[in-house]
């Protein structure tokens, strides 16, 4: 059960600080204010609620607080298959509960807009998407982003890997993923995250967009889980891969 409170609670953070951030405070004041976050900001946000939960938790439950990456492990071997669905329910009920708080902040002064093309950070693509990009570009952009991701994710935790450097690299990871991905979808590589805010967006729409934002980043995180296992894993002796949450530990 502590495996899957840090779950909750990780993914709960993760929204909260991103999806939060960007909802609250990335234009805050206007154009040009410099109190406001904006791009950069916002995806650096993402990036250290990974890092900081990472180092919190990820001893606990090896800190994945996305279905996607849960999936990835599973594919690298590095995460027991019937602990995919109560992980899973804990990141989106996370997810969720932090998706009701933005919107209960959000709505405390009157302004909230739910109007906008990705109201409360939704993830989305066509005339969802925050540049104008298609399905195609939405779901190469996802796949290709969630397949580094978990690249990384596995390298930074292999057993040969420098020590105690796996959340900086994980939650630098998220940063860049955001910098680049944020103009195409938003940034989703998270199934639980896009869901958490979709459900309060109040636009059916997005919802109906939400496949997208789970079939493509568990794809990308399977694909690289499996390849990084096959075709980058150094076999350092041949008793069975530690699990990721031991690589955090160090």
């Amino acid at each position: 059960m502590k495996k899957y409170m840090a779950e909750f609670l990780g993914t709960f953070w993760l929204v909260l600080g991103g999806c939060g951030s960007a909802v609250l405070a990335a234009n805050f004041g206007g154009e040009g204010n410099p109190l406001g976050l904006g791009f950069l900001g916002v995806s650096l946000a993402f990036g250290l609620t990974v890092l900081t939960m990472a180092y919190a938790v990820g001893h606990i439950s090896g800190g994945h607080f996305n279905p996607a990456v849960s999936f990835g492990l599973f594919a690298g071997k590095r995460f027991n298959g019937s602990d995919l669905l109560p992980y899973i329910v804990a990141q989106v009920l996370g997810a969720i509960v932090a998706g009701g708080v933005i919107f209960a902040i959000a709505s405390g002064n009157g302004a909230l807009d739910l109007s906008g093309s990705n109201p409360l950070a939704t993830n989305g693509y066509g005339t969802h998407s925050p540049g104008g990009y298609g399905l195609l570009s939405a779901l190469i952009t996802e796949i290709v982003m969630t397949f580094i991701f978990l690249i990384v994710i596995m390298g930074a935790t292999d057993r040969i890997a420098p020590g105690g450097f796996a959340p900086a690299a994980i939650g630098l990871a998220l940063t860049l993923i955001h910098l680049i991905s944020i103009p195409v979808t938003n940034t989703s590589v998270n199934p639980a995250r896009s869901t958490g805010v979709a459900l309060f967006c109040g636009n059916g729409e997005i919802i109906a967009q939400l496949w997208l934002f789970w079939l493509a980043p568990i794809v990308g995180a399977v694909l690289g889980g499996w390849f990084y296992a096959n075709f980058l894993e150094t076999a350092v002796e041949t008793k069975p891969l530690e699990p990721i949450e031991a690589a955090l530990k160090e």
